[in-house]
């Protein structure tokens, strides 16, 4: 049974592209998330043993941002404008007014487009299903609309229905398919959020005529002419009346009673909470979830985004999203030609023949039991197994896991020739498996731990373990912090590229950020903090053994691990890890890590 309560925690999402957020000063501005999201992202408290079945046990998708704005690729009269390519038109990127936006499809024509072979790519990468922008707020449908002529058959020379192609390659293929639609946002359509506010004879154009005469007639049309779908992924649903949001989730609800819906459709009517985007928090979550990331900087094709993530990290975010209890929702950006840039597809490609070697690493993998990564990889979970994908594998022949209370039947490295069980001791609390010197895989390695128990019965110890052969870097997220601040920040870099940080900020003279730590080996360890701030700050870093690290270093705006010394543990287990700000701005001073590392 979910918890209502987590969603109100957990509920903070991606709210630069609404009506009612902007960047003031450099700062985000957020109105009330119970007015724009509701309090619950989850209709139905069982809906893991039914509609959500498909999405619980999947765990990866494939997102796709294709629109108009494929065909301009982040460029406008010349200019490149840099960040999300989707975003070219509003007023804060190129500022392209509707109508000359309007134009440029009579000159998309994306001949090489090709429903079986994107639906080929999603299934040799290890993707479960895809879902795709039928509508952005650019208001350009991709679809045959009967409701609007600017769509992409009857507005450009490609007079194809690509949505129809590509569902039908969907199904072919055993693929669940599924719709993006921007239900707020339309800046072409006259009373569409942030569109226009007249109609061409200048008359008064309101939000009702648009959504309908456009928005409720469209989303009526996706979910009737392309057979059983299986999502529906609203977007940005802003100030948006609830009345309004309501009236199209009962009408999704009748049309395609077994499709999902994100939290984004507003109000607390998804299925499913769709985390901040490109984000893959820190701990678990306990509700339905997915994480929606992208394969570049860009969501929709920008021709000079060449930024791709390696097959490593994207293995690296799925298993973590996995970890955490979450899906994984990773998107491609067609070009103007509609096709996939060959980066991309190689490394998607390679990703998903390590996915095929070690399927149960992600399909209908459970959590992590400790709530959080290690510095050495990741934990997923199925029946009485445990799966430790390590990304980074020790030099010295000793992986270690801490605070395990269970019995372990038996732990052997998958994917090898060789299947002789790994010997294996218990030390201080924490297991130590003597492996190989030689990788045994690229680019992440697999050890499968058969448990006595279920997996889901397991008693760990959750405080942060500090190994003797790695470092471990302790986020804020898991500190106690007293007469301090403790929240999550955001920034953009490029436009519509945002970072996140939890931190801890607002310092005074009895201000602490204390973590819990589990120590295997006593002795020294050298200690970094990663902050940011103003000037030269004085950090104070002290255990509850009487251990004390003092010492200054500079401050800029971003954040950067700094060297504060030598830190001792005199004795091992449990230790308490406390940080204080001695001197420095205490308003402009940013907390967001500690790092302990071995010294070897």
């Amino acid at each position: 049974m979910l918890n209502k309560n987590h969603h109100l925690h957990f509920l903070f999402i991606f709210l630069f592209f609404t009506q009612s957020v902007f960047l003031q000063d450099g700062k985000e501005k957020q109105e009330s998330m119970d007015k724009m999201w509701g309090e619950t992202s989850v209709v139905d408290g069982n809906i893991r043993e039914g509609r959500g079945k498909f999405f619980d046990e999947s765990n990866f998708g494939m997102f796709i941002h294709w629109g108009l704005f494929s065909n301009l690729g982040g460029k406008w009269k010349g200019k490149t404008y840099y960040g999300i390519g989707e975003w070219l038109m509003n007023p804060r990127v190129a500022n392209i007014p509707p109508k000359e936006y309007m134009e440029v499809a009579k000159d998309f024509n994306p001949t090489n487009f090709d429903a079986k072979a994107i639906a080929q790519l999603a299934k040799d990468a290890g993707m479960k299903y895809i879902i795709i922008t039928s509508k952005h707020h650019e208001g350009f449908a991709m679809f045959d609309s009967k409701v609007s002529d600017f769509n992409i058959v009857d507005a450009t020379p490609f007079a194809r229905d690509p949505m129809k192609e590509l569902s039908k390659a969907c199904h072919d293929l055993g693929l669940g398919f599924g719709f993006y639609y921007s239900h707020n946002q339309d800046w072409t359509a006259p009373g569409g959020t942030n569109g226009p506010q007249t109609y061409d004879d200048g008359s008064e154009a309101s939000f009702k005529e648009y959504f309908y005469k456009k928005c409720k007639p469209q989303v009526k049309e996706i979910c009737t002419n392309y057979g059983e779908i299986d999502f529906v992924w609203f977007d940005t649903p802003g100030g948006m009346k609830k009345e309004y949001v309501v009236e199209l989730a009962e009408m999704v609800r009748e049309l395609q009673p077994n499709a999902m819906m994100s939290s984004r459709v507003g109000y607390g009517l998804g299925d499913y909470l769709t985390h901040g985007d490109m984000e893959v928090p820190a701990k678990n979550l306990d509700v339905l979830w997915e994480s929606c990331d992208t394969n570049n900087d860009s969501w929709s094709y920008a021709w000079y985004d060449n930024n791709f993530k390696s097959p490593r990290e994207i293995l690296h975010r799925l298993i973590s999203t996995v970890g955490r209890g979450g899906t994984y929702l990773f998107n491609i950006g067609p070009n103007a030609s509609g096709a996939v840039p060959k980066i991309g597809v190689q490394f998607l490609e390679e990703a998903g023949k390590w996915i095929k070697k070690y399927p149960q690493v992600v399909y209908g993998a459970g959590s992590s039991p400790w709530g959080h990564a290690f510095p050495w990889g990741d934990v997923t979970t199925r029946d009485k197994s445990m799966f430790l994908s390590v990304f980074n594998w020790p030099q010295d022949g000793k992986l270690y896991l801490p605070g395990l209370e269970n019995e372990i039947i038996s732990a052997k490295i998958l994917g090898t020739d060789k299947t002789e069980n790994l010997k294996f001791t218990k030390k201080k609390g924490w297991f130590v498996f003597d492996v190989p010197y030689k990788i045994p895989d690229n680019p992440v390695s697999v050890i499968e731990v058969v448990l006595k128990d279920n997996a889901k019965d397991l008693k760990v110890e959750k405080a942060l373990g500090i190994y003797p052969n790695i470092e471990t870097e302790c986020l804020v997220e898991f500190a106690e912090v007293n007469n301090a601040t403790k929240k999550h920040i955001r920034w953009m870099e490029k436009f519509g590229e945002w970072k996140k940080v939890n931190q801890v900020s607002n310092w005074g003279k009895s201000s602490t950020a204390s973590f819990t730590v589990n120590v295997l080996e006593s002795g020294y360890y050298y200690l970094d903090l990663n902050y940011k701030g103003e000037g030269r700050l004085v950090w104070k870093t002290t255990t509850d053994e009487g251990v004390v690290v003092q010492n200054q270093q500079a401050a800029t705006e971003k954040y950067n691990a700094y060297s504060m010394g030598i830190l001792e543990f005199k004795t091992t287990g449990k230790h308490t890890v406390s940080v204080s700000l001695v001197e420095g701005d205490p308003d402009t001073s940013s907390l967001k890590s500690i790092i302990i590392k071995p010294i070897n």
